[in-house]
Order: C-alpha cells, then structure tokens, then sequence
C-alpha cells in the first residue's frame, strides 16, 4: 500500500481528498493535516511514502513544508496539490524538492496516477502550468523587493511600508520602483497584483 499524508487546510476539500484516494486499491491516507506543524508531526509520526501538501495554510506554506520534509524525511515523495496554479510557486516547490505539482481542478484518477508516478521517482507537473512557468521566466524581484511589495499589497502608504519594514521612506521608494519598473507595471499596487499572480511574492 503507499501511504500517503493529505495536508489540506479546508476540512471539505481535505475529507473528500481522503475518501476518493481511500478508494484506490493501492493507497491509504495514514494521515491528516490541517496545518504546516501538524503535517510536519503527521509526518513524523506516520512516515508516508507520499505527502499531498496545499500551498496555503493558516501558520506558513506547504512549500516551506515540502523543503523541510525533504530534509527530515528524503525518502518521502512531495506532491503540490493547490488552488494557485501560478509560475513562481511552482519553481518554488520545484526548488523546496517537490516531485510535483497540481492544481486540484482536476479530476482524482490523475491524481491517483501522478501519486503512482511521484513514488516511482519521476516527477509530475500540470502541463500548462509548465509552460506558464517557461513563459514567465525567473522571479526578477529581489528579496527586498519582494519584502517591500508584499507590505504594498493592501494599499499601505510609502510611510506605513516604511515603518512596517524598518526602512526609510526613501529606501522604500526606491525599491518600489524597481519593482514596478522590473514587473512592467504603472504602479504599486499594479506590480504587487502582477507579483503575486506570477507567485512571486
């Protein structure tokens, strides 16, 4: 049987995951998580041959999950299961050591196949999600950038990133504008929106 580790943060979605992949012959959901430190325990405490992680959950990521598993348990396979089929995140977990990614639009017979295939060493990629991410290229932003940009997204003013951020106003301004002249948008909140749909930040 493999055994799988399903890290999901919406009870529905994470019940109805467990069931359908219950029903192949082949698999057991031998643990459930709702969040990046119960996924983490689960795994320690199950050793699944397959970790399912959402990328979203309430205290941090299943990408930051993915590279921490690949450290304490190498021999479990990662599998990206999100909602966000966005490029940056997808060379993200490719980076953390995921074996796949995808997006959980589609139908559980793929996914019982992309497990099938994530246990037997290759990886598994949504196919237009691949290309998305050919097309975007690397992330541009630097760390700053992002830093800075993450802080801009709800609308706060140059003074309230500044002082969120510990930077000066004028620092601010000048990471901005990079950022919106590497993102190729008119403004912040324009290259914040364009960061974030590229998983960037």
């Amino acid at each position: 049987m493999i055994r799988l580790l399903l890290a999901e943060d919406q009870g529905m979605m994470r019940g109805a995951l467990a069931l359908l992949l219950n029903l192949e012959v082949d698999m057991e959901v031998v643990a459930e998580a709702r969040t990046v430190a119960e996924s983490l325990e689960a795994a320690r405490r199950s050793r699944p041959d397959v970790a399912l992680l959402d990328i979203e959950m309430p205290d941090g990521s299943g990408l930051d999950t993915a590279a921490i598993l690949r450290e304490q348990l190498p021999e479990c396979r990662v599998l990206i299961l999100t909602t966000f089929g966005r490029p940056g995140y997808l060379r993200q977990a490719m980076e953390a050591g995921a074996a796949g990614f995808l997006v959980k639009d589609g139908p559980v017979e793929e996914l019982a196949v992309a497990v099938r295939r994530v246990l037997a060493g290759q990886r598994v990629i949504d196919p237009a999600l691949a290309a998305a991410a050919l097309s975007a290229g690397p992330n541009p932003l630097t760390d700053r950038e992002r830093d800075v940009l993450t802080a801009a997204v709800d609308g706060a003013t140059i003074a309230d990133i500044a002082a969120r951020l510990h930077l000066s106003e004028s620092t601010v301004r000048n990471y901005l504008s990079a950022a919106i002249g590497k993102t190729g948008t008119r403004n912040r909140i324009e290259a914040a929106l364009n960061a974030r749909a590229n998983g960037w930040i």
